[in-house]
């Protein structure tokens, strides 16, 4: 792409909504913003549930440890508005005229999205773990579904959010290869000197020109003139 810097052509160009919702990148934050959605939901809605009849309080039903009910909120509530935000970030992209600050966008794209895979992993770890502790009583079938949809699409998101920060490590490549590209073009020495332009039939003529020497262009007695005997 002619003009193009970190994946993304000349700024200011005109923005097609079409083709940015068809992008893989517009699709998997969607994906990942309505996995969290599922998460989160699932968690706050259906797992705290009663015990049982005697136990009228609601429980977080990951073997009864909040931790795991509130760090799955958490997990899920942060990549929600992430998703958002980047969203609105890719969308914007193109109109960023400064590189150090396309840059700065590509760096934070790969840092979160590195950071959201590192969170759901642990989240599928810890609520996977908890699971498989949980004793099920009455009370708690009624939230196992729900309970198993997180487990699911937390791990689900690792992998998303994974793909994610390769494809913004690969936006980052090719935003430095150009650069590189871009400035090698002209000597690194300062006494460098800047490529000449290339004659008009483009190629370079052998031959050079010379001034004729002035015994052949001045005559020895000039016309007209006579040197005096004395």
């Amino acid at each position: 792409m002619e003009g193009a810097s970190f994946g993304a052509g000349r700024a200011g160009a005109a923005i097609d909504p079409v083709e940015f919702l068809k992008q893989p990148q517009t699709l998997l934050r969607v994906t990942t913003w309505i996995f969290s959605i599922v998460v989160f939901g699932s968690i706050v809605n259906e797992c705290y549930v009663n015990k049982d009849s005697q136990h009228p309080e609601l429980l977080c039903i990951f073997n009864e440890n909040e931790s795991a009910c509130s760090y799955g909120i958490a997990v899920g509530v942060i990549a929600f508005f992430g998703c958002i935000f980047f969203f609105v970030l890719d969308l914007h992209f193109q109109q960023i005229s400064s590189v150090k600050d396309r840059k700065r966008a590509v760096l934070l794209d790969l840092g979160f999205s590195g950071f959201l895979a590192f969170l759901w992993f642990v989240a599928f770890c810890f609520l996977a773990n908890q699971w498989q502790r949980t004793t099920l009583t009455r009370g708690f079938a009624q939230g196992a579904d729900a309970a198993r949809a997180a487990i699911t699409f937390s791990f689900f998101s690792i992998i998303i959010w994974v793909v994610l920060a390769l494809r913004a490590l690969q936006r980052y490549r090719l935003g430095t290869d150009m650069s590189l590209f871009a400035t090698e073009q002209f000597g690194t020495e300062p006494s460098a000197s800047y490529p000449g332009y290339p004659g008009g039939s483009g190629v370079e003529s052998t031959e050079t020109y010379q001034s004729p020497p002035f015994s052949e262009t001045l005559e020895a007695n000039p016309k007209g003139y006579q040197v005096p005997a004395y």
